[in-house]
């Protein structure tokens, strides 16, 4: 049953339902699929202008993230500037870290057919891991230090990895956009199109409960010096 922001029964009669032909002239259908994927489908379905709205925000955080990522590998070939993990800086393994975390829990929730789940993890990564903290601390890395700074480098891999892995995971809900970025994604041999491809699994050496343990401490300390 699908209501309307206030909890009433969308119907033509009480002049509150909304169309797809509405809908996709403004938002475009890649929203309408996210409001699919991100309503819990074991409760009533709500649908309003605001609830869209705020769909299309989330949407843009993760199409903006994708294209930022996509920025940063400009000059990356992942044949030859890849570094491996035991050369990198601890943050970036923090980060893999939490990229194997989203692929363990997103997996899970296809599975279970938990999409509301798949969206909203997909989307906080990009917000809270990615954009309000590790993109955002990378950057002097990336903008000021020589092309091929190893570090330099490490960043860029952990961002190859991350667009390629958040490109798969939500290809079945964003189809469009994940085929878009797939495309300007570098490397050479790669399948033409994302949905050519699996789903990526999490790797044994990026899963660190002493790092994870750490951070948690750290992030939780930060939280209370940024009050």
């Amino acid at each position: 049953l699908v209501r309307d922001e206030k909890g009433r029964k969308i119907s033509k009669s009480l002049g509150n339902n909304i169309t797809p032909d509405d809908v996709i002239p403004k938002y475009g259908a890649e929203v309408v699929r996210l409001w699919v994927a991100a309503e819990d489908s074991s409760e009533d379905i709500r649908l309003s202008t605001e609830i869209l709205n705020r769909l299309a925000d989330a949407y843009r955080r993760i199409r903006n993230t994708c294209r930022f990522l996509l920025g940063t590998l400009a000059d990356f070939d992942p044949e030859s500037d890849r570094r491996p993990y035991d050369q990198m800086d601890e943050l970036d393994r923090w980060a893999l870290l939490r990229l194997g975390e989203l692929i363990s829990r997103v997996r899970r929730a296809y599975a279970d057919y938990q999409f509301h789940v798949v969206f909203h993890s997909i989307h906080n990564f990009c917000a809270v891991d990615l954009s309000a903290l590790y993109l955002d601390i990378i950057k002097d890395r990336l903008y000021v230090s020589a092309p091929d700074d190893p570090r330099r480098r490490a960043a860029q891999t952990v961002c190859f990895e991350v667009l390629t892995a958040i490109s798969r995971l939500m290809a079945p809900i964003l189809s469009f956009t994940a085929d878009e970025v797939w495309s300007y994604i570098p490397g050479r041999g790669k399948p033409e199109s994302v949905h050519l491809v699996l789903f990526p699994e999490e790797r044994g050496e990026w899963m660190n409960e002493r790092l994870a343990g750490e951070w948690e401490r750290l992030l939780e300390v930060r939280g209370e010096v940024s009050r």
